[in-house]
């Protein structure tokens, strides 16, 4: 159940601190609870997801939006198994990162704690509010959830099952919240309760993130965009280069670590290009490239790159194509038009390699391997709030240890400082 904007800051504050002592044993029982509820409401949900599936709102939407939007007895299955991965984790709160006695004699410690209330700003995915829930419950947090208009049903009923397993395993009333409205006001309230979010965290593209640098008064971590590329080297294993760019593009085009350009070198642009572009236009992808990669394309439709196609997150089956000297000219050009997310070579040179992951800067950076496993869930995680672009506070996806801060505890036995 949603809750009015003005209140929401306010009750996720007062269960912060309550969370921050809970046990792991607690926050576990009520992940435990989650992935049940998960199952047991799972037609309840699909229902949701169905409706707002047929809402006038989304009937605009790009296929692979609708695809962000969907949800299924499999996505729901996997989002279950996400929270029990979650719940698998070590918990990081109080975990002793430094423990040491000063030349005071005094005895520090620095300790993993919770940042307090995590406000999350996301689109379309209903299967964010779960991840986010189960993230921020297991490191002690509570979460204040703003979700897509085109999902309002879909996070509803998720948000519900977080809701329920809390209060029915004893956690604080006000742990998981959910905004209601998708309006630009509730956003500006959000974004400007200063001392009471500690965090907001925006999921979405480059409009969310512009709407946000101009009215936040909170610390903002952006889950930002994801320009993604792949690179084929020269030296590169063409069929493993033809798997990897494919994968990278069409397994789940709508997402942000799908790539959206493939760089090419110029010296197997002529024997690469042909069968991965046709690949490509096979599985309904449109492509554009630059002069040379057209050249190369061997009569397989290839429009011309405009300038802004380097730059875009398409999030859909359209794909740029570049051809490039050398190494150096990729890294370059992954540096100048990338957003920092992910970005892959293919080579057999473990000196090119080590060149584009010493050079590329990324939030990850691939040898030999699809853009795509960017993904909390992938890395071990269990899941993810988002994928952070910036470099402080984290970077890459953002999972449980990304949630905490530290304190310093000090011990002693009446020391003055001289």
């Amino acid at each position: 159940m949603a809750t009015a904007t003005r209140n929401v800051p306010e009750i996720a504050k007062r269960a912060s601190r309550g969370l921050a002592a809970a046990t792991t044993e607690a926050k576990d029982a009520a992940l435990g609870r989650i992935a049940e509820l998960l199952h047991e409401r799972a037609r309840e949900i699909l229902e949701a997801n169905a409706q707002d599936l047929a809402d006038e709102r989304a009937a605009g939407l790009s296929e692979a939006l609708r695809d962000r939007l969907t949800l299924n007895e499999e996505r729901i299955a996997a989002m279950a198994d996400g929270v029990r991965e979650v719940a698998a984790l070590p918990d990081p709160i109080g975990e002793v990162l430094v423990e040491r006695t000063l030349a005071s004699g005094l005895r520090m410690r620095k300790v993993r704690v919770p940042l307090g209330v995590i406000a999350v700003v996301y689109e379309a995915r209903p299967n964010v509010s779960v991840d986010c829930a189960a993230l921020t419950l297991k490191s002690g947090n509570a979460i204040v959830l703003r979700g897509s208009s085109y999902a309002a049903r879909s996070n509803s009923a998720l948000v519900a099952v977080a809701r329920d397993a809390v209060a029915e395993t004893g956690l604080p009333d006000g742990s998981v919240e959910l905004l209601d409205g998708a309006g630009r006001s509730e956003l500006t309230e959000l974004a400007t309760a200063d001392g009471l979010v500690d965090l907001l965290i925006p999921r979405g593209g480059e409009g969310l993130k512009e709407a946000l640098k101009a009215v936040a008064t909170v610390p903002v971590m952006y889950a930002a965009a994801g320009n993604c590329h792949v690179y084929v080297h020269e030296d590169a294993d063409l069929e493993m280069a033809r798997a990897v760019a494919f994968n990278a593009k069409v397994q789940r085009p709508g997402v942000c670590n799908a790539a959206e350009t493939l760089l090419v070198s110029a010296s197997v642009a002529k024997r690469f290009l042909p069968a991965i572009l046709t690949d490509l236009r096979q599985a309904g992808v449109e492509l554009v490239g630059d002069e040379r990669a057209r050249e190369a394309a061997d009569g397989v439709a290839i429009g011309e790159a405009a300038d802004a196609d380097w730059d875009t997150e398409y999030l859909g089956m359209k794909m740029a194509v570049g051809v490039v000297d050398s190494l150096p000219d990729a890294i370059a050009h992954v540096n100048r038009h990338g957003t920092g997310h992910s970005e892959a070579i293919v080579t057999s040179s473990e000196k090119a390699a080590e060149a584009f992951t010493e050079d590329v800067d990324a939030a990850v950076v691939y040898v030999n391997a699809s853009t795509r496993f960017t993904d909390g869930f992938e890395f071990g995680m269990g899941a993810e709030i988002g994928n952070s672009t910036q470099k402080l506070h984290a970077r890459g996806p953002i999972g449980l240890r990304e949630l905490t801060t530290f304190k310093y505890v000090v011990r002693g036995e009446g020391q003055v400082r001289d």
